[in-house]
């Protein structure tokens, strides 16, 4: 049976779910702008969670949304630092790959 948590699967799941951050951080800013139906923040918060942190980041401030909510300045940022600390931890203990 082919192994699925490879390199290279890991960084095409990165890859991915950092444009779907940076995508939905263009979505919603877009939807504000019209007062449509918003995306909601759990969502945003979930995404940067399953390791769509420097895309949700990069998205917050490429299209200017969400920069005045602190939740949002300090949360993102904070979320993706325990990610990279967890993922140093598990590579140099050896647990994974």
């Amino acid at each position: 049976m082919e192994e699925i948590f490879t390199i290279k699967n890991i960084i095409i799941y990165l890859v991915a779910i950092n444009v779907i951050g940076f995508l939905i951080m263009w979505i919603d800013k877009r939807r504000a702008i019209k007062n449509q139906w918003r995306i909601p923040e759990k969502t945003i918060f979930i995404i940067t969670g399953l390791g769509g942190g420097i895309g949700t980041i990069a998205g917050m401030y490429t299209f200017r949304h969400k920069t005045k909510k602190i939740g949002f300045i300090i949360g993102l940022p904070l979320i993706l630092i325990l990610e990279i600390i967890t993922a140093i931890y598990f590579i140099a203990s050896g647990n994974i790959m």
